[in-house]
């Protein structure tokens, strides 16, 4: 941890009612701020056993298209005896791809509930079965002939997809020390992004993605479940979930120390005992002593945080940034970036190479995300990405405009989708996945990431259904919503994104407590 986060990790920001005494984290506090073995387990298996197989069914379904269309042409023959159209068999494709987002969708709003009544840890293991169950269907499909199979396996992994959006990044920072808050929370937009590349690499027709193996590639990420799911017995439970929501106090500590390792301070657990007894108190005022259990538990459900005007403003936040990430038109850039390789003389085969490139590169820097969390403001690298998005997607409207005009303009759109997929990795890319873990208490805390996961999955349903209508009405300038969209959470994040780096969940709250009459910015 580098000097500047150990500063603000010694601030905590006073609250609403007024200045408070600046509370100093001691050595013995800071020493604790390290990565352990049950961290990086935890990081490992949930990265690897569910955000990347979420990003791989999103990757792997567009290169062997047309082998399965072709397939689902036939089955729907013999079964039904019903000769598609091409224009049918378009819809029917749309609808396969799509139901994806929608079980995102649904799986989203489920994960608030999933998230208190099973606790952090199982589901995550839930994610597991959902994922495992859908590769079954995808597996055994084509052995059956079944294009219901086929929905079946599309919807179950889109729920997987949007109960580990929502509840794994809650996982990983409830986990986290304050200083590693963000290195954690970045693992769940690693792994999606990294899944993408590694689906788009498994669907090629070099490896799976032929009229004889089509059903291996999109069945292949269960070995990675399977594999990453070993050490789950062994992995800890949110100390915060079990203290805060089921009043655990006793099982919260031990999963505490065993988190922070064998060498934790007594101080450690003490200073962490009296953060979560804070969030404990905040809503109810109840303090949670030895008969913790007896409380009721603090959970909050969907309607209630929706209803609460105190949470308007984070709640706004975490879908703004969740929504906005994918109207910034990340999917579509990638989408429209084959036919410009195509402008500048590559062929088909040699584009969707270069397509792969750019995800290759989307997922290089990615793995910096940690590093890029660690040492920099929340705030900065927002406003940065989303700012530079804006201004790259305006360029690339202009510049395909004028593509057939300008000889050189195909190479500079080439550099303009390498810098706004630069430009977004850096912070629109992971930010999102994890920024309601920072703006909201444990209570609300579940029904927020839902929101937001819901957002997502909902943004990416809208961008999947429209982009190509809008591609051919407009043409260069259906980037210019994308453009827009960016501008407007540029400009929603300056005035109302607090910075929550190494700042207590305690401290922030009361921040953007007052809706859009909140003054989040700290002198």
């Amino acid at each position: 941890m580098d000097s500047s986060e150990h500063e603000e990790a010694q601030v905590l920001y006073s609250a609403r009612n007024g200045p408070e005494i600046v509370q100093n984290i001691n050595a013995n506090v800071r020493k604790q701020t390290r990565w352990t073995f049950w961290l990086i387990t935890a990081g490992i298996s949930t990265t690897f056993g569910a955000a990347v197989p979420t990003g791989y069914n999103i990757g792997v379904i567009n290169a062997p298209a047309n082998v399965i269309k072709n397939w689902c042409n036939e089955t729907i023959y013999e079964t039904y005896g019903t000769v598609f159209t091409e224009g049918n068999l378009e819809t029917f494709w749309s609808a396969v791809v799509s139901i994806f987002l929608i079980g995102g969708v649904i799986g989203s709003l489920g994960g608030a509930w999933v998230a208190d009544k099973l606790g952090r840890k199982r589901s995550f293991l839930l994610c597991g079965f959902l994922l495992v169950a859908g590769g079954l269907c995808f597996q055994f499909t084509k052995a059956v002939s079944s294009v219901e199979l086929l929905m079946i396996g599309r919807i179950v992994v889109g729920l997987a997809a949007g109960l580990t959006t929502s509840t794994v990044p809650m996982y990983l920072t409830e986990l986290a020390p304050l200083g590693l808050r963000g290195a954690l929370g970045v693992l769940c937009s690693m792994g999606v992004t990294g899944g993408v590349v590694v689906g788009q690499v498994m669907s090629l027709e070099e490896v799976f993605g032929t009229e004889a193996h089509w059903q291996f590639a999109l069945s292949f990420y269960v070995i990675l479940v399977v594999a990453f799911f070993v050490p789950y017995h062994w992995l800890p439970e949110s100390p915060k979930y079990l203290f805060v929501i089921r009043r655990r106090q006793d099982e919260a500590v031990n999963e505490l120390k065993r988190i922070a390792g064998r060498k934790v301070r007594d101080e450690y657990v003490k200073q962490q005992v009296e953060a979560m007894r804070k969030e404990c108190t905040t809503d109810n005022q109840l303090e949670c002593g030895e008969d913790a259990s007896a409380e009721k538990s603090k959970e909050r459900t969907l309607i209630s945080v929706l209803r609460d005007p105190t949470l308007m403003l984070p709640l706004v936040l975490v879908c703004a940034l969740q929504g906005g990430q994918q109207l910034s038109g990340i999917n579509a850039v990638f989408f429209y970036s084959v036919s410009i390789f195509e402008s500048v003389g590559l062929s088909s085969t040699d584009a969707k190479f270069a397509n792969l490139g750019a995800g290759c590169l989307n997922l290089f820097v990615a793995f910096f995300s940690p590093i890029l969390m660690a040492k920099f403001n929340r705030r900065l690298l927002a406003l940065t990405s989303c700012s530079m998005c804006a201004i790259f997607l305006f360029c690339l409207t202009f510049i395909v405009y004028f593509i057939d005009d300008v000889e050189w303009f195909s190479y500079a759109s080439i550099v303009a989708i390498l810098l706004y997929i630069l430009f977004y990795q850096i912070g629109l890319g992971p930010i999102p996945y994890f920024i309601g873990s920072e703006l909201f208490e444990v209570g609300p805390r579940p029904a927020a990431m839902a929101m937001g996961s819901l957002a997502s999955w909902g943004c990416n349903f809208i961008v999947a259904m429209l982009f190509t209508t809008l591609q051919n009405a407009w043409g260069a300038f259906v980037f210019l919503p994308f453009s827009f969209t960016c501008v407007a959470l540029t400009l929603l994040l300056k005035f109302y994104l607090p910075e929550t780096r190494g700042i207590h969940i305690s401290q922030i709250v009361p921040l953007v407590a007052q809706g859009f009459r909140s003054k989040p910015l700290v002198p």
